[in-house]
């Protein structure tokens, strides 16, 4: 719509050049030392490719997401406890026998620190231990279920009881400057409130402290009445979750060090894929979307260039301006790459999305001083093309400066990958393009570059 404005209205020319006069003097410096800055330039990216051999893509999602947030926290510090499963792996079979070789097969693994089935449940020895849990229960048995229980105090008794700790707690502290005594006047002052407030304080205070103790009490009483475990008196609960009604088990590894660690994520899937081919999981279904997606990336990365060559040629018709094109287009994405190996920063699923966008972006700005070269203009760094590229990547500097300062990890680094993509492109037009393309084929004329600038 705009070029149609744009001849509707007909708006007035500018008054004077709208170029980078100031930058005459790296024109000629790009022009007369163009050998040494396209070889300086090319040796520089190819000296750093062994950097991408260190190019980490962080296949771990949980790192997209805010780690202050109260969810994602939770969930790292439970996922730390190999009891909640969040990073194990899975075997599935039918056959116990099969299950049992798995299971012994996995324990081997240096990477796996817990190989778990349904037959985990079913103790071993289980004579000895119920002997020994039939003489603890002897023992305690009257302390916990006594034949008669005394009637709960009253509120004046809890009162009493507390002032005659305070006064014990104290009396034994003294004026002692040790860990201890400083504990005891603390646990007193705490005690003396507890009695100078209301019924209703207590109660509570009474609620949180005697409940657990409560239900601790039960549980050793239930720990204390143990009998025989077997397959065929677990709980149905837990059967199910280890086995299918129609016979599918499942055996369950968990890894050795550190759950929050991608490379010891890695190896631990990658272990046990190569034991169990048919292993799944957690660990093992982001690696291998991970690998997926750089796949996909590279042969749309491929599909891209070819495509992009294509077009030029049909536009260009030559192969070397296609190559002046193509050329600071590669070297652009090359070096930025390399810069996230020297600064840390990893490819992820969000941020990969900014290399298809660095293609189009920087092809975009090159085949505008292609076209402008092959019309005979010289002096570019000065020329209004030069203004307009520059402000055109202020515009999007300013969209990606916005996905940088997200509070989402995924997000900001999207926008720092974009960010970066952009200066190092912008760097490659300006600065190495220039002296790629060298003096034009054809000069304008005076007279033609008159008219251009009016």
């Amino acid at each position: 719509m705009l070029p149609a404005l744009l001849d509707l209205l007909n708006p007035p020319g500018e008054k004077e050049p709208v170029g980078y006069a100031f930058l005459a003097p790296l024109d000629h410096f790009l022009e007369k030392h163009r050998v040494p800055i396209i070889v300086g330039t090319l040796l520089v990216t190819v000296a750093g490719l062994p950097l991408l051999h260190y190019m980490k893509f962080d296949f771990n999602p949980i790192n997209l997401r805010n780690k202050q947030a109260e969810s994602i926290a939770t969930f790292l510090d439970l996922r730390k406890d190999p009891n909640t499963g969040a990073n194990a792996i899975d075997v599935m079979t039918r056959s116990e026998a099969d299950a049992k070789k798995i299971e012994a097969k996995l324990e081997k693994l240096p990477e796996v620190s817990r190989v778990m089935s349904l037959d985990s449940f079913v103790p071993d020895d289980q004579p000895a231990k119920l002997k020994l849990i039939a003489q603890a229960a002897k023992t305690l048995g009257p302390a916990l279920n006594p034949d008669s229980v005394d009637p709960a105090p009253s509120d004046q008794e809890n009162v009493e009881s507390l002032k005659s700790s305070v006064d014990s707690l104290r009396k034994t502290a003294g004026d002692g400057k040790g860990p201890g005594a400083v504990a005891a006047r603390r646990l007193a002052d705490a005690l003396q409130k507890l009695a100078d407030s209301t019924q209703a304080t207590r109660d509570k205070a009474q609620e949180v402290f005697v409940a657990p103790m409560k239900i601790v009490f039960d549980q050793l009483r239930n720990t204390l009445q143990a009998q025989t475990v077997t397959l065929q008196n677990l709980p149905p609960e837990l059967v199910a979750s280890w086995k299918t009604k129609d016979g599918l088990m499942r055996v369950e590894a968990e890894p050795k060090g550190d759950p929050n660690d991608n490379d010891n994520l890695r190896r631990f899937a990658d272990a046990v894929l190569a034991a169990e081919p048919t292993a799944i999981g957690g660990p093992v279904s982001i690696l291998k979307s991970g690998d997926v997606i750089v796949n996909a990336f590279i042969h749309a990365g491929i599909l891209a260039l070819v495509t992009i060559s294509l077009l030029l040629w049909l536009t260009l018709r030559r192969v070397v301006d296609v190559l002046m094109t193509l050329v600071p287009l590669l070297v652009a994405g090359i070096v930025t790459l390399e810069i996230c190996v020297l600064i840390g920063l990893p490819l992820n699923f969000a941020n990969i999305v900014a290399l298809p966008l660095l293609l189009g972006v920087g092809v975009a700005f090159k085949i505008y001083y292609v076209t402008a070269w092959r019309q005979g203009r010289t002096n570019l760094l000065q020329s209004s093309l030069t203004r307009a590229i520059f402000f055109s990547a202020l515009t999007t500097a300013t969209a990606f400066g916005s996905l940088w300062l997200s509070s989402h990890p995924g997000t900001a680094s999207m926008g720092k990958l974009l960010a970066l993509s952009l200066v190092t492109t912008l760097a490659a037009v300006l600065l190495f393009q220039p002296a790629l393309m060298g003096k034009p084929r054809e000069t304008l004329k005076d007279e033609d570059i008159a008219n251009d600038v009016t």
